[in-house]
Formats: structure tokens, C-alpha cells, sequence
């Protein structure tokens, strides 16, 4: 099992910043990749992006390429989520999610936390 841990939401204004942080713990050495998702009011959880757990690869969509970045800290199995230059329809619950090795979707969820995004 694994637990994610995620912190960092809250209120910005658009155009402002917020890091998010997914901490995992548990059986993290079977971990492959760590994504983040979303879900906005009255919509379908969406896919933002992913790194592996190595740290050495992401990728994201293409609404948040250039503005949002992952990284990893590995010494501290914390997942980041820098979001930069926020815009409101980036308001949404964000989750991280962990994927085993050998599993097509992911396995282990975060409780989530919300991003509000003014305009």
C-alpha cells in the first residue's frame, strides 16, 4: 500500500502561483509514476500530468505545458506541483496518484486538494 499526502491548495489570484505537494509513504519502492489530476465543478477528472519515479522524465497536457512543472524530490518521496501563471478555469480539486509497476491505471489516490483561481 502507499499513502499520498497532499498540501499546498488555496486561493490565488490569475496570473499568481501555488505549489502543491504530494507526499508518499508505504511501499513507495514499487511506485512508477506519480500524476496529477484534476476535477473541476460539474466535470470529469482530467489528466495534468505525470513524472516517473526517478524523477528524470514528465510529461503534461497540453493546457497547463509551459505554465505547470513536476518535480520530485527524492529524498523526501514528495511529488511537486508548481503552477504558474494560473488562470481561472485552473480551478479545480487537484489529486496526485500513484502507478505500480506492471498496473495500466494507477493505483493509490490522494485525498485531494482544492485550487481557486480568481480572475
Amino acid at each position: 500500500q502507499v499513502q499520498l499526502v497532499e498540501s499546498g491548495g488555496g486561493l490565488v489570484q490569475a496570473g499568481g502561483s501555488l505549489r502543491l505537494s504530494c507526499a508518499a509513504s508505504g511501499r513507495t519502492l514499487s511506485i512508477a509514476v506519480m500524476g496529477w489530476f484534476r476535477q473541476a465543478p460539474g466535470k470529469e477528472r482530467e489528466f495534468v500530468g505525470r513524472i516517473n519515479w526517478s524523477g528524470d522524465s514528465t510529461y503534461y497536457v497540453d493546457s497547463v505545458k509551459g505554465r505547470f512543472t513536476i518535480s520530485k524530490d527524492n529524498a523526501k518521496n514528495t511529488v511537486y506541483l508548481q503552477m504558474n501563471s494560473l488562470k481561472p478555469e485552473d480551478t479545480a480539486v487537484y489529486y496526485c496518484a500513484a502507478k505500480y509497476y506492471r498496473t495500466t491505471s494507477y493505483d493509490f489516490w490522494g485525498q485531494g486538494t482544492q485550487v481557486t483561481v480568481s480572475s
